[in-house]
């Protein structure tokens, strides 16, 4: 078993090789067991899981069965990741991923929930008083979490970070999915709104400019996303009527150098690095999102 990502001896990451899992059998059903095992988890406050050995034949839904049938064990965990894991291990399409829906009243703790991939997941009716923060990594995000997020009660949260992504790896909403989920989601304490690596990243900014979370939110992540001038205009007209705002984040985007030093007169902090050139093919212009296979 692979461990890493300490800090303090606070944090620890749970992973298998494939090696381990062809030759030793290892996999989802085995790796709780093995966590519980270590003796270091009981001094652990995060909780990271890595590549279960063959994460793209087989979800992880032995691990979040496992966590909740032991949940008694993993209640000092605060901070919980499943799927962390980079393109050599899977590619985050292919993560098989699973359902969470006895998670939520198993960690009563937890603050920090952080998925990868998004094939085959449910997030189920949603109520946790004390998490804080909620992220989804993936390549394509299904109407079907949103409407899970949409409804969930989390009077907590404070953090929420959502990779859109494309048709072609999940996402079947469009500007309508998520503009329906920022006017029904009631989420008081949130103060980082991030919704960021898709395709329509123009629309989106305008979506969330227009949402009621701008008057409370203090970071605004726009990040990994095809952000073009349009999208440009409008944060520069926008963003000024938002004091509360303090820190925009654009980071991969496909604004000209022109926009990002407009954009950097903002009296806010602001992330524009790692610009992008559209490329254009048979009279076509293509920009890609920055996560997606």
């Amino acid at each position: 078993m692979e461990s890493g990502n300490e800090k303090n001896g606070k944090c620890k990451k749970y992973a298998y090789s494939y090696e381990e899992y062809e030759e030793q059998g290892k996999g989802a059903e085995s790796l709780v067991g093995d966590i519980l095992a270590d003796s270091d988890f009981p001094a652990l406050t995060e909780l990271v899981i890595g590549d279960w050995g063959n994460a793209w034949e087989e979800d992880c839904q032995k691990i979040l069965d496992g966590i909740v049938e032991q949940a008694e064990h993993f209640s000092h965990i605060e901070s919980l990741f499943i799927g962390d894991m980079d393109y050599e291990e899977c590619e985050v399409s292919w993560i098989m991923q699973g359902d969470y829906s006895r998670l939520w009243a198993a960690l009563p703790q937890l603050k920090e929930l952080t998925i990868k991939g998004s094939m085959d997941l449910e997030l189920g009716e949603i109520c946790h008083e004390g998490l804080e923060s909620l992220t989804i990594i993936c390549g394509g995000l299904p109407k079907s979490v949103f409407r899970s997020i949409q409804d969930a009660k989390l009077p907590s949260l404070k953090k929420l970070l959502l990779y859109i992504g494309i048709e072609d790896y999940g996402f079947d909403g469009n500007e309508d999915t998520v503009k329906e989920l920022l006017e029904k989601a009631d989420f008081p304490q949130l103060t980082y709104l991030g919704i960021e690596d898709s395709e329509i990243q123009d629309d989106l900014a305008q979506v969330v400019l227009d949402s009621k979370f701008m008057g409370q939110i203090n970071t605004l992540d726009l990040a990994n996303g095809t952000l073009t001038d349009k999208g440009g205009e409008l944060l520069l007209k926008e963003l000024p009527k938002w004091p509360n705002v303090k820190k925009l984040d654009v980071h991969y985007h496909y604004l000209s150098d022109e926009m990002v030093e407009k954009l950097e007169t903002l009296p806010i902090e602001i992330d524009a690095s790692e610009g992008n050139e559209e490329e254009e093919y048979d009279g076509d212009i293509y920009r890609n999102a920055m996560l997606t296979e």
